[in-house]
């Protein structure tokens, strides 16, 4: 069928972590859908991480880079490779934020707005 919408997408990671450098801003969402959406997260060393808790359930996978992720009263230290997830309304956050740290964030529901 012409015309109809695409079921699948891809995207390269390279890519996409060089788009969200050129947009000055520390969250680019490259994908939104009705129940899923996307992004790249970025931290400089040393950053404090100012986002406050979300609605949706979120899963964190660390690209690069090595700090602690706070949630709630617990810490762990995370670094590339780590899979994270978040409950949704949890307080979180990235604290001691040792080397600049790159991250792939999925949120279920669409996530919040990228305005």
């Amino acid at each position: 069928m012409p015309n109809a919408p695409s079921t699948w997408k891809a995207f390269n990671s390279a890519d996409l972590i060089e788009r969200r450098k050129e947009s000055g801003v520390p969250y680019l969402e490259f994908l939104r859908e009705p129940n899923l959406s996307c992004g790249i997260y970025s931290l400089a060393a040393g950053a404090k991480d100012l986002q406050s808790p979300h609605d949706e359930d979120e899963v964190y996978f660390v690209i690069s880079g090595r700090a602690r992720l706070k949630v709630e009263d617990e810490e762990r230290v995370v670094g590339p490779g780590s899979v994270l997830y978040v409950g949704g309304t949890s307080e979180h956050s990235f604290v001691e934020i040792e080397e600049d740290t790159t991250l792939l964030v999925f949120f279920a529901s669409g996530g919040p707005s990228a305005d």
